[in-house]
């Protein structure tokens, strides 16, 4: 079985810091990632995906963690089709509009290029150092399964190479009949990574719980069962404890996903208060019973 490394998707979340989850003494940025590096060996970053990272920013996280540490860092939300604030952008590279949204069709080329160009350049000390594990390529509902879609997921590959891209959908066409394995089967073929989600069902972003490895890294991100999906409150969205009950059923499940790949990467999405932490906290004890 390959080694299975257990983390959240936030270690700033302000409602986390109001939780209690960190001790009076961390007090700092510097002193709370020390103290999450401390409970956990990987966690994603997520604020990657509102804005672009800073290269001194990922400094910075290489500097406050151990040897061995990893971060999965989201891609920017211009790179996976979300509509991006203009704000966000690089300030050099910000088109003249009076919307407050762009896609990458509504930058010129060559802006887009510089885009990719300085978001995978900015993670360079992380790569340096050992500690980049994955880029997270999570994509919109409307990234359904067409040609031109999976051959994006090739194009994404490409242009990351060497790092590796993890690709997450938010469509249930990827799974529909006959689609999960037309769909599993292409990841496979080209050997890029399938991120299993555990989230709410009945929605039109709603994606089944399945456990596959398509490549030697695997990957599974718990986003919780929330009645409150569909609120734009991102602490309502993903506002949900796991129980003990249902971590339990969970241990063997990824157990067996571990037996597929050389790593699997387990990160709790549940992020409000320490709910993430929490969880993420018994889910490594009962991996490790």
């Amino acid at each position: 079985m390959g080694d299975i490394k257990v983390g959240t998707a936030s270690w700033t979340d302000p409602t986390l810091l109001d939780s209690g989850w960190y001790p009076a003494t961390a007090d700092t940025p510097e002193k709370r990632l020390s103290y999450y590096a401390r409970q956990f060996p990987l966690v994603e970053v997520d604020a990657t995906y509102y804005s672009p990272p800073a290269e001194r920013t990922a400094r910075l996280w290489v500097e406050r963690t151990p040897p061995g540490f990893t971060f999965n860092v989201k891609a920017f939300s211009l790179l996976t089709g979300h509509p991006t604030r203009v704000s966000a952008l690089y300030k050099d590279l910000r088109p003249e509009t009076e919307k407050k949204n762009v896609y990458p069709d509504d930058l010129p080329p060559q802006a887009y290029e510089e885009v990719w160009t300085r978001f995978l350049s900015a993670l360079d000390p992380l790569v340096e150092a050992g500690k980049l594990g994955a880029i997270l390529f999570q994509f919109p509902p409307w990234f359904t399964i067409r040609r031109d879609n999976k051959q994006y997921l090739l194009e994404v590959a490409r242009r990351c190479d060497p790092l590796r891209p993890v690709f997450e959908f938010r469509h249930a066409s990827w799974f529909d009949g006959d689609n999960a394995e037309e769909t599993l089967g292409f990841l496979r073929q080209h050997e890029l990574p399938f991120v299993c989600v555990d989230m709410p069902q009945g929605h039109k972003s709603s994606v089944p719980p399945v456990l596959a490895a398509t490549a030697d890294l695997a990957v599974v991100r718990f986003h919780g069962h929330s009645d409150k999906w569909t609120s734009k409150d991102i602490h309502e969205k993903f506002g949900y404890d796991y129980s003990k009950r249902e971590l339990r059923d969970w241990a063997p499940k990824l157990c067996e996903l571990a037996g597929e790949a050389e790593s699997t990467h387990v990160l709790m999405n549940n992020c409000y208060r320490d709910y993430a932490q929490r969880n993420g906290q018994q889910l490594q004890a009962l991996l490790g019973d």
